[in-house]
């Protein structure tokens, strides 16, 4: 134990003076070298990268060749030996002294034999500091930290133990932090109630009517979810959210809400105005790579597009006796004298709603009924299914056997991949093309004009047409799509259709910049 301890002075100061005119007095290894460490380190360094590139590049050409890879040139010989030169030096260098280190360890007991020994000149310099100056009492680890401004918040528990470093051994403090409330505090009344539902004689619908407290209603539905299930909701936040807002809404029976991080993608130079995208995602580097793909846009002079159709379509299904009946509607339907009558009578329940054509489908005596309708800014699908219902009660005058069988009859085609979708449209149907510049491909996106004009030829179309794709002819449209779906309140199920897009890239200007263009024949947005 003696042999360990470290020569002490009164003076710490002293000690360290001493010290570090024996560390100036040590020879070094390093000294023998002709070149500065740090210059030899670099040289051996920019050798050992330089040369496992160089033989990478030569295998990889002589693979692409079908060459024999045991054939070696005089200058891949001397690569190779270079690389085993400069890998020993490292190893030498940097790997001896790592396990060296690990071997030859010192004991925790001699540190702290020092730490103790050299604690009272280190007290008295913290009290001299804190006599000496008011930022002194910032050196002494154990005074009370001052209070956060801002409270740390989980998104689901508080922060637990803290470990602080301090020279003694390891002090944990419990600091407790406000944290997303998951439950809530239910009384005696309440409890009555979670039985019932529990138990099934309180239906749990009608939870928000009887109680009049959206709130309220949540968390005794909440409860008794959990109760008859047996698992815990304890990872779905409760509190925090305006329930009242949803009521009659958009979701029924709640008992939570998740959270979704919203991301901002751009600007986007689109059409001469910049645009931010926002993004609701879980997934990594959706929102990176957009905003790359935004910037390198707006390095380029930006996007244009073009809205080349806007029509809502619902398409209800309707049935006879005979294929001949059915037929018989079809031909008064797509009549064009008949189309004024039917435009009339299909607006009369809208402001915007406005009839742009008819297109009818027989299968065998059943007939589908195409309507499209131009609905404004809305997405309008209301809008349409209740011209769709004007039309049938003024068709049921003239064709009384006409049977009914559903307002929708999948040949709209709603959120479901259909091939009238893309060739005829749903919703928006838009163009968007930008021109990349040649520089900008390499620097932002990488790459050059020639790989990306390849890999979408080979990849977006002709491997899209080998899986049979159906309006799936880019790399990942539904991605975006969807993240902006979430992000700005849209329907994320109409992704389906809406993500339906063909990307062209061709090589312009001597083949130095790069065209690129998606068409999206059926984008539902409001």
């Amino acid at each position: 134990m003696d042999a360990r301890r470290r020569p002490t002075s009164g003076n710490p100061i002293h000690s360290r003076k001493v010290k570090a005119l024996e560390d100036e007095n040590t020879q070094k290894p390093s000294d023998a070298l002709p070149l500065h460490i740090y210059l030899t380190n670099a040289l051996c360094f920019t050798v050992f990268f330089w040369v496992v590139y160089f033989l990478l590049s030569r295998w990889r050409e002589k693979i692409r060749t079908s060459a024999p890879l045991h054939v070696v040139t005089l200058s891949e010989i001397a690569a190779i030996v270079a690389l085993f030169a400069s890998f020993i030096y490292l190893l030498g260098f940097f790997g001896i002294d790592f396990v060296q280190s690990l071997i030859l360890r010192p004991p925790t007991d001699m540190w702290a034999v020092d730490d103790e020994e050299e604690e009272p000149a280190e007290q008295i310099l913290l009290k001299e500091d804190a006599r000496k100056s008011p930022c002194g009492q910032a050196l002494d680890c154990s005074l009370t930290a001052p209070p956060l401004s801002r409270p740390i918040v989980s998104s689901s528990k508080a922060v637990g133990p803290i470990v602080l470093p301090s020279p003694k051994p390891k002090v944990v403090e419990e600091i407790s932090f406000p944290a997303i409330t998951t439950t809530a505090t239910l009384g005696e009344e309440d409890e009555e109630i979670i039985k019932s539902v529990v138990a099934g004689t309180t239906p749990s619908y009608s939870l928000e009517s009887k109680l009049g407290d959206c709130k309220r209603a949540a968390a005794i539905r909440r409860e008794a979810l959990q109760r008859i299930t047996g698992k815990s909701l304890s990872g779905l936040p409760l509190e925090g959210f305006d329930y009242e807002s949803i009521l009659g809404q958009c979701c029924e029976m709640p008992v939570g809400y998740v959270q979704i991080p919203v991301g901002i993608a751009g600007p986007l130079l689109l059409d001469g105005k910049e645009v931010s995208v926002p993004m609701a995602t879980t997934e990594g580097c959706l929102v990176a790579s957009t905003n790359r793909g935004c910037k390198a846009i707006h390095i380029s002079g930006g996007a244009t597009s073009v809205v080349l159709r806007d029509g809502m379509t619902r398409a209800p299904v309707v049935r006879f006796g005979t294929a001949k009946r059915a037929a018989q509607l079809k031909f008064y339907l797509e009549d064009s004298a008949n189309f004024e009558t039917l435009s009339t009578v299909f607006n009369k329940s809208s402001r915007f709603g406005r009839l742009q054509s008819i297109r009818c489908a027989i299968a065998g005596k059943n007939l589908y009924i195409r309507f499209c309708c131009g609905t404004g800014d809305a997405m309008g699908m209301n809008m349409v299914s209740k011209g769709v219902q004007n039309v049938l009660d003024f068709l049921q005058n003239d064709f009384p056997d006409m049977d009914v069988i559903g307002v929708s009859g999948n040949f709209c085609s709603d959120k479901k991949p259909a091939a009238v979708n893309w060739i005829e449209g749903r919703g928006k149907s838009v163009a968007c093309e930008a021109i990349i510049k040649g520089d900008v491909v390499k620097k932002v996106l990488k790459t050059n004009v020639e790989a990306l004009v390849e890999l979408n030829m080979l990849k977006n179309l002709t491997g899209s047409a080998l899986a049979g794709a159906l309006g799936g002819f880019n790399a990942h449209a539904s991605n975006i799509v969807t993240a902006i779906y979430i992000a700005t309140g849209q329907d994320p199920a109409q992704n389906v259709e809406s993500s339906h897009c063909i990307t062209m890239m061709e090589a312009v200007n001597d083949g130095q910049d790069l065209h690129v263009s998606v068409t999206m024949p059926s984008i539902e947005v409001n």
